[in-house]
């Protein structure tokens, strides 16, 4: 049975916003659309915490002016912070919930489509076999951009004057979105396809969190994947692991490190996300043939 999105959550209290303006409509048939005008100040030096709940939905967030936060992992962990620029989007699977925390004053449209409705978009409009979407973070859309600032006027509109308008509106953001990130994988039960932007997407994932411990399912979980259907598809278009891509993204970095000629072997390894310098030495041999010793006085002569 079709659970409207509106009775699983408030999207604006869980921002802190009871008043946020929200316009909502059933575009197609019953699943459920809503957009919410998202303006949340923040106290300099401060930071505050957002939860969503486990929802078979996805959250967009379509940032009207440049953004900080970063990723609440479930054991507590917190990733980099990260800039979002004005008029990017972020795309999340809430099929596991998401956490975040904001670092700056946030401005954004913040969109709940929930699953049914993509596939109902996906039956009777000429978007794409993909009935799924990919998870971006930061990612430039300028149609996006420009739907969002057409949705604006009508949040000052009554509800009657709006309807026709928000409906339209909400089928060409579905239709734009599986056109432009569908998920290519998720056209057929068990396919690993894997598409140049899941693979980017991975890695600047990966990249941008290379110092914490972080584990191969909280990549996959970045581009909508399972953890096995994820390390199959990452081999094959990369003939690597993760985890290899990630250990030899490391040894770079400790490279880098050893560039600037003042860090001890243990400050290397923690700077460069090893568990210490003789893990660091493990990998770094097997990478580059070098010890660390040698390595580094390679760069000292």
């Amino acid at each position: 049975m079709q659970q409207d999105m509106g009775e699983m959550f408030s999207l604006a209290d869980r921002f802190g916003l009871a008043n946020a303006p929200l316009l909502v409509t059933k575009p197609v048939r019953e699943a459920e659309f809503s957009v919410t005008h998202l303006v949340r100040p923040l106290q300099a030096g401060l930071s505050s915490v957002v939860r969503l709940p486990h929802a078979n939905c996805f959250f967009m967030m379509l940032y009207l002016e440049d953004a900080y936060h970063c990723d609440v992992f479930a054991d507590g962990s917190e990733g980099t912070v990260q800039r979002f620029p004005k008029g990017s989007i972020c795309l999340v699977n809430l099929a596991q919930g998401a956490t975040i925390r904001l670092h700056d004053r946030l401005e954004a449209l913040a969109f709940v489509i929930p699953f049914d409705l993509l596939k109902e978009v996906s039956g009777f409009s000429k978007a794409p076999e993909a009935r799924s979407l990919l998870c971006l973070r930061g990612q430039n859309d300028s149609v996006m951009w420009n739907m969002g600032k057409a949705l604006l006027p009508l949040f000052a509109q009554e509800q009657s004057q709006r309807s026709c308008v928000l409906g339209h509106l909400a089928v060409a953001i579905c239709a734009h979105l599986l056109h432009r990130h569908g998920d290519v994988a998720a056209r057929e039960p068990g396919c690993s396809a894997f598409s140049a932007v899941q693979e980017k997407a991975a890695k600047d994932f990966m990249a941008a969190h290379f110092q914490r411990d972080l584990s191969i399912g909280q990549v996959a979980q970045t581009v909508g994947m399972s953890e096995a259907a994820f390390v199959e598809a990452f081999e094959r278009a990369t003939q690597k692991t993760p985890r290899q891509w990630l250990r030899e993204y490391r040894v770079e970095q400790a490279k880098l490190c050893f560039s600037e000629r003042k860090y001890t072997f243990e400050e290397v390894a923690i700077r460069s996300g090893f568990r210490d310098a003789l893990h660091l030495e493990e990998d770094f041999m097997a990478i580059t043939g070098f010890s660390l010793l040698a390595w580094r006085n390679r760069w000292l002569n």
